[in-house]
């Protein structure tokens, strides 16, 4: 297949790339490419599939201008996307990211939300998510679109992952913001293992959490990091801290979302690090 990532110079995009270009013909660019019409259209010419992961980095610190870029970078780029379609006879297949945020907050991890929760949460992660989808929806006929909603992508190159390692190495670490959020994460091989066999599937089509089938307690998590490394993991970083560190964006950190990947396991995906444990393991090259 012809495949054409866009906003795929970031973490997921680079995995996706790797793990795709083995089987397919792949693509990837920036979100420069949508700078101008001409750009994109030749950037899509010819895609039998076409990957939206376009988005400003949401675990920076947010002011109102990098909260309208966080918005703008997402909703404005599927929207330019399907202008570009606009001239297209036949239309692609489309995956669009979207991420957990969709859902209400939930402590509740042993009772996850699935994919036919549709009613969102409240907040400004909600309302991201939601518009975002509704564009996505307009790009394409529903018989042809994938949306995947992220948790958070465990990677020791990048993510949350990648800014917990350093305190954690040196014994620093600890539960965040009391620890109590769901955390529902997915390591990034299953995340390209995930979507490379929804691609293999041309008959699926709506929406797919992207998450491991075990959430967990954030504490849970935090004190799990520090045994696989061998270092304490009590020292909590207290929300008044990352209210100061990420400003209203703290609210990523301390999101509480309980998520689970329904429909994956219901037709037949098998995950290689269903629980967070196995996941740091293989993800830090530590023995299982």
């Amino acid at each position: 297949m012809q495949i054409t990532i866009l906003g795929g110079t970031g973490l997921v995009g680079q995995a996706l790339h790797k793990r795709l270009s083995t089987q397919h013909t792949v693509k990837v660019f920036g979100r420069s490419v949508f700078a101008q019409p001409s750009h994109l259209q030749q950037a899509i010419a010819g895609s039998d599939l076409i990957i939206q992961l376009a988005g400003a980095n949401i675990g920076a610190r947010w002011n109102p201008v990098y909260k309208q870029e966080i918005w703008d970078s997402r909703i404005e780029t599927t929207r330019m996307l399907g202008e570009a379609l606009n001239g297209i006879a036949e239309k692609p297949r489309i995956f669009c990211a979207s991420a957990i945020g969709f859902y209400p907050q939930s402590h509740a991890c042993q009772t996850p939300f699935s994919e036919t929760h549709s009613q969102p949460g409240d907040d400004f992660l909600a309302q991201l998510s939601v518009a975002w989808e509704a564009e996505a929806r307009k790009l394409v006929p529903p018989e042809q679109l994938v949306i995947t909603r992220f948790g958070v992508v465990l990677s020791p190159l990048g993510g949350a992952l990648a800014k917990m390692l350093p305190a954690f190495k040196l014994g620093l670490g600890g539960p965040v913001a009391g620890g109590q959020q769901c955390f529902s994460w997915i390591d990034i091989d299953d995340l390209t293992r995930a979507v490379a066999w929804l691609i293999q599937q041309p008959q699926l089509h709506g929406v797919f959490n992207l998450t491991a089938p075990e959430p967990i307690a954030q504490k849970v998590f935090a004190k799990q990091l520090g045994e696989v490394l061998h270092r304490p993991a009590f020292l909590p970083l207290p929300l008044w801290q990352l209210k100061l560190l990420f400003g209203e964006g703290a609210q990523v950190l301390t999101h509480s979302a309980s998520v689970a990947p329904t429909r994956l396991l219901e037709l037949g995906f098998e995950f290689h690090y269903p629980n967070s444990k196995s996941s740091l393991k293989h993800l830090l090259n530590l023995p299982h």
